[in-house]
């Protein structure tokens, strides 16, 4: 008999259990929407910054860069990115002792993804009380919960002022060659600037959320009316900011494709200001309520020492299964705890038992999805309109939603719901057309994503040539190969950070921070001693590989049955080309306690230190 009581002496909560519905029928449901929605290009489906729309890859956020010299020099560290985990890093190393470093980003400044994502009503959906790290350093206080995007970006430019980081930082440089110099020890980088730089170690994201993405629907360079990517906003046609107040709509008819975790903040506040919107909507976003409110000061100043630390360790346990106490109440951890509460319900002997766990977190799933269906028609009048924005598919198979204004924003008479569930049919000099019926637009915005289902090499734009003029493509050319995600063989002295093969979390920065700390270790540790070569041993990659592999193929059922997306390369989960097709670790609470054995060991296990 199950025991009602947690395992932590919890009161048992009031999750959903899904208990009263057909499992059966819920699976044969979410198999028919996933099947109209995959298509057989999987991610191939998409293009790029190219043709008409090669100037999505500029930086509309800063003139032509000033006019510098060329910097040729030798140093310690490369890191390549100046967004938060370029930040992060660099801040790391100077916590380890390492002040010989230089940074270069493509952009203007600090930021990354929130330099180039300004569009309105941008947020972050991880509280900002663990999401911007260094809090207590900084003594930085979040006006939100939630913060917006601006304040985000502000944050970055602060640490970055904080810790001295301008200086060593060189803006709106592109990396266009990596080559590896064994005599020297030292990779050879080449920019666009006419730099030639030398670094001992060389640090480097690809980006996760910069590089936009375009879908390869016909007529798409036809279109006559004013056309953008959400990360590349045009506030001179719109008016207004990121707060909103883009007055120059009123009079026209805006269309936007993409209702992921972009769309669900653009759609409110184009439907505010526009004349009228059409939205495009291929999949819908479950979602659930947002709980953002402002910082209540008497309580973040009565924080203990460590606070942050340990808010985000909890987080992250519960978001790997752990039935631990977690300070954070919001939709989040309403989900996670409504899968551990699935298992705490398992009797005892069964709670080990991987085919009853998954089935209690299945059932407990299609429960708490009911409840966020029935949140729609609570909330959205029109019958038809609540239809299409229920959502049939599990929780994590997208990132989930959270919002209090994006279901009201359809009740709007000015707003229209298009199904594009099996496609655009094209899209014309005038409009869009769905079914044969054309929707005359003035304005076309696209929320559809960035460029995370192609190669490492492609999303950096620059390859990297290794030991022996090795090519990085070439070696990742069918997905990455690494040694816990950091190192490759044949490649020495380089770290990959981002989502490569290493445990991954909820909230991105918490997943820098452990690469960060990780490989400066390393790095530190080689310059205090004298080593000059750091590479993973071939042995040590390939038994990486086999253990990601056995975490992907334990994921297969659950990616299979997903509908398409991010996460299983567009309902291909077999296709491993990307960074994140290629594997993560799970759960990564272990994945970061066996990091932390591995460097308390001191033994450099699997790697050789030359």
């Amino acid at each position: 008999m199950a025991n009602d009581t947690p395992s932590n002496g919890r009161p048992p909560r009031n999750s959903p259990t899904g208990a009263d519905l057909d499992v059966a029928a819920v699976r044969d449901k979410y198999a028919r929407e996933r099947d109209k929605r995959v298509r057989a290009e999987g991610t191939d489906q998409f293009n790029f910054a190219e043709g008409r729309y090669a100037h999505f890859d500029d930086d509309p956020w800063a003139g032509p860069p000033a006019p510098r010299e060329p910097v040729a020099a030798e140093f310690d560290l490369l890191i390549i990115g100046a967004g938060l985990g370029g930040l992060i890093t660099a801040i790391t190393a100077l916590d380890a002792g390492i002040e010989d470093f230089r940074m270069v980003d493509i952009t203007a400044d600090f930021g990354g993804t929130w330099y180039w994502n300004r569009y309105p009503g941008i947020r972050c959906d991880v509280e900002s009380y663990i999401y911007l790290p260094y809090l207590e350093r900084t003594g930085h206080m979040p006006t939100e919960r939630y913060v917006r995007g601006d304040e985000i970006l502000g944050y970055c430019q602060t640490l970055a002022k904080q810790f001295g980081l301008y200086d060593k930082a060189l803006f709106q440089t592109k990396v266009e060659a990596v080559e590896w110099d064994g005599e020297a020890s030292r990779w050879n980088v080449v920019t666009n600037r006419g730099d030639r730089l030398a670094p001992r170690f060389l640090v480097t994201q690809s980006g996760i959320f910069s590089r936009p993405q375009l879908p390869g629907i016909p007529g798409i360079e036809d279109f006559e009316g004013k056309i953008f990517h959400s990360s590349r906003w045009d506030y001179e046609y719109t008016g207004g900011d990121l707060h909103g107040g883009m007055s120059n709509l009123a009079d026209k008819r805006v269309g936007i494709v993409g209702t992921g975790a972009t769309g669900l903040q653009v759609v409110p506040e184009l439907a505010r200001d526009a004349g009228s919107l059409t939205v495009f909507q291929r999949t819908p976003t479950a979602v659930n309520v947002r709980d953002n409110g402002p910082t209540d000061r008497e309580w973040f100043e009565s924080q203990p020492a460590g606070w942050q630390r340990a808010r985000e360790v909890s987080f992250n346990q519960i978001g790997n299964g752990e039935n631990v106490d977690c300070p954070i109440e919001d939709g989040w951890a309403r989900f996670f705890y409504t899968l551990i509460d699935a298992v705490e319900r398992l009797p005892e002997d069964r709670r080990t038992d991987i085919e009853a766990v998954a089935a209690a977190q299945e059932q407990a799933d299609f429960g708490y999805n009911e409840v966020l269906r029935e949140r729609v028609d609570n909330t959205v009048r029109d019958a038809e309109k609540a239809a299409l924005l229920k959502a049939y598919y599990r929780t994590l198979c997208k990132r989930p939603g959270f919002s209090d204004d994006y279901l009201p924003a359809f009740d709007q008479d000015n707003v229209t719901l298009v199904d594009v569930s099996t496609g655009i049919e094209r899209i014309t000099p005038g409009g869009v057309q769905v079914d044969g019926t054309e929707y005359e637009l003035d304005c076309l915005v696209f929320a559809t994503g960035f460029e995370l289902g192609t190669t490492w090499v492609h999303q950096a734009g620059y390859d990297i040539r290794g030991r022996g003029g090795r090519a990085l493509s070439d070696k990742w050319a069918r997905g990455l190969r690494t040694y816990h995600g950091l190192f490759s063989e044949g490649f020495p002295n380089v770290f990959f950070l981002g989502l490569t093969q290493t445990g991954t979390t909820i909230s991105v920065p918490h997943m820098l921070q452990e690469q960060a700390t990780h490989l400066t270790f390393v790095i530190a540790h080689a310059l205090a001693n004298g080593v000059s070569q750091v590479e993973a041993t071939e042995a040590a990659e390939a038994a990486w590989q086999e253990t990601i592999g056995a975490v992907n193929e334990a994921r297969r059922p659950f990616q299979e049955a997903c509908t398409p997306g991010y996460f299983n390369a567009e309902g291909k989960p077999n296709d491993r080309r990307s960074a994140i097709g290629s594997g993560i670790f799970f759960p990564s609470t272990q994945f970061f306690t066996d990091w932390e054995s591995w460097r308390q060991a001191g033994e450099f296990e699997g790697l050789v230190l030359r």
